[in-house]
Order: structure tokens, then C-alpha cells, then sequence
């Protein structure tokens, strides 16, 4: 068997004139969480769309747990879990109806339906409200009916397409949690998600821009490659001061004070005498990272 859950090389999807996926490669590991980072239109839903054989590539090839993604289109969506962007599942039938139409789509046989059935409602707590219509359920409820019907086969790779998008913090911190102890349990997980806080729950993270991957590493790897000392946190000054300083090459309102990247990592003490605040040297964030990465591919 392949160490690798998902592979892809090349993988190209056009509409038209318009490229959405542009030769993006991928090697994902068993039991990983991989993130697909970028904004809204950056081909992230496009992309796992293809890889759960339910878009064919323009060019390029993806297995997926074993399977062409290219060939075998079918035998690679029995072996999945999908958890699709816009809720669907039907409102006017209850959750346990639901997690039953989607056990006969996955096949799932007699001998066992109740044990799994049993299994996915206890791992999403969905018991007490198996009986109550899919429509009249909470965002943070209806999430967790997706997922339970995602899982209801026992897939090995699981497929999440921005899984907390309209949901409360609440009911996304719950969620990662679920989905943690599904990789302990031996799943590969393939989320996207434009949460870039929602990354650092990854073991590995791809960010797109326009189709194209611009970044990949670990969170905490990538991090580290960019930390160049630069970055400061300014507290105890107004804006003008801060703005107007020659040695701040942009700033944006974080909280009571100011995050800031500076001209030279040389600058943090200078600038603080120079503001009469509070400068502190901080980590980079991933979304400082993004920002950086998108930045060098705007780049001529």
C-alpha cells in the first residue's frame, strides 16, 4: 500500500478561456490533515472537486487512496467521504433518515448499518436529535449532520470543503476537535478553508492564489522560514506617529496597539525610543506568511 493517501502531478482544470486549477502537484500522507488555504475563488473547491472524481481534469493526473481520479472516477468516490460547501442534505427528512439514504448510496451492508449508524451518531453527538427534521436544525448541528453522513462507509480519506463556513467559534473549536480524533483514528483529511487561524490545525497547508499553489509546508515550518525579526507589535502610540514613522513599512490596528512590519529587523529599538511606546518583536502568522507568498507571485 502507498504512504501516500493523495497524490497529484499536473492537475489542471479549465472552463472556457478561464483557467480555475493550474498545474498544481500534491503528495499528501496517510493519516494527514492537509489544508487548501486561499480566498474565495483562488480554485480550492475546484481542486477537490476533481479529486473526488466528480470533475474530470482538463490535464494532469491525481490518485486518490490507490485510485485514478482519471479512470476509475467511481471506484475512487465509493472509497471517500465528502463533505460538501453548501449544506446538502435534505431538510425534510430527519437526521437518522438522512444518515440512512446516505448508508444505501455508500452501500453500506444490513449486517452492519446499525453499528454504524450507532458509531457516527455517538462520534458526532447527534443522538438526542436524530428524530428532529434536518430543516429545523442550528448551523453548528447541521455541520455535524453532514459529517456524520460523510462518514457513515468508514471512509479512509475525507474530504472537507470549508466545513465551518457560517458556523459560531463555539461549534468550529468542536468540530476541529472531531476531526482530530478522526486522524488518530487513521483518516487522511483534506479540508479547505479560507480561516487561516483554522490552518494551524494542519500537519501541512498549500496556499492558492489565482489556481496556483504559491506556498506549502507545515504551519510551524513555514512560520519559522519567514520570521525575519521585522515584525513588532506597537503599543502605547497613536496612529500618526506610528504611520508617519520612516521606519515602518506598513501597519494595521491590532487591538489597543498595532502590528507592524518595519523596514529592517535592525529598527525594533530605535523605534520604540524614537515613538516612546512599547515595541516588541513578534512571531510571524500564518496569514502574514499568505500575504508574503501571494506578494511574491504578484511579483515581475
Amino acid at each position: 500500500m502507498s504512504e501516500l493517501a493523495i497524490r497529484a502531478q499536473g492537475l489542471v482544470r479549465r472552463f472556457g478561456a478561464f483557467t480555475a486549477v493550474d498545474h498544481i502537484d500534491l503528495a499528501v500522507p496517510r493519516g494527514a490533515i492537509f489544508g487548501f488555504l486561499g480566498a474565495n475563488g483562488a480554485g480550492k473547491t475546484t481542486a477537490i472537486r476533481m479529486l473526488c472524481g466528480l470533475l474530470a481534469p482538463s490535464e494532469g493526473t491525481a490518485w486518490v487512496d490507490g485510485e485514478d481520479v482519471v479512470a476509475n472516477p467511481d471506484r475512487v468516490k465509493a472509497r471517500i467521504g465528502y463533505m460538501a460547501q453548501k449544506f446538502s442534505l435534505y431538510d425534510d427528512l430527519t437526521a437518522l433518515e438522512n444518515i440512512q439514504f446516505f448508508a444505501d448510496v455508500y452501500l453500506v451492508p444490513r449486517a452492519v448499518l446499525a453499528e454504524r449508524i450507532a458509531e457516527v451518531l455517538a462520534h458526532t453527538d447527534l443522538e438526542d436529535r436524530k428524530h428532529a427534521l434536518t430543516g429545523t436544525l442550528p448551523a453548528g448541528i447541521k455541520q455535524r449532520l453532514a459529517l456524520a453522513c460523510a462518514l457513515i462507509h468508514k471512509p479512509r480519506v475525507l474530504f472537507l470543503d470549508e466545513p465551518t463556513a457560517g458556523v459560531d467559534p463555539l461549534s468550529r473549536r468542536l468540530f476541529w476537535r472531531r476531526i482530530h480524533q478522526l486522524r488518530t483514528e487513521g483518516t487522511t483529511i483534506l479540508v479547505t478553508t479560507h480561516h487561516l487561524d483554522e490552518a494551524e490545525n494542519c500537519t501541512e497547508v498549500v496556499f492558492m492564489r489565482a489556481g496556483r499553489s504559491v506556498g506549502q509546508g507545515a504551519p510551524r515550518a513555514l512560520r519559522e522560514q519567514a520570521d525575519r525579526g521585522d515584525r513588532v507589535s506597537i503599543q502605547g502610540v497613536d496612529r500618526p506617529a506610528v504611520m508617519g514613522s520612516p521606519r515602518v513599512l506598513e501597519a494595521i490596528p491590532m487591538g489597543a496597539g498595532w502590528r507592524a512590519v518595519l523596514r529592517s529587523p535592525d529598527d525594533v529599538e530605535p523605534l520604540g525610543r524614537e515613538l516612546g511606546g512599547v515595541v516588541q518583536r513578534v512571531a510571524p502568522s500564518l496569514e502574514d506568511v499568505f500575504i508574503e507568498a501571494c506578494r511574491r507571485e504578484e511579483a515581475p
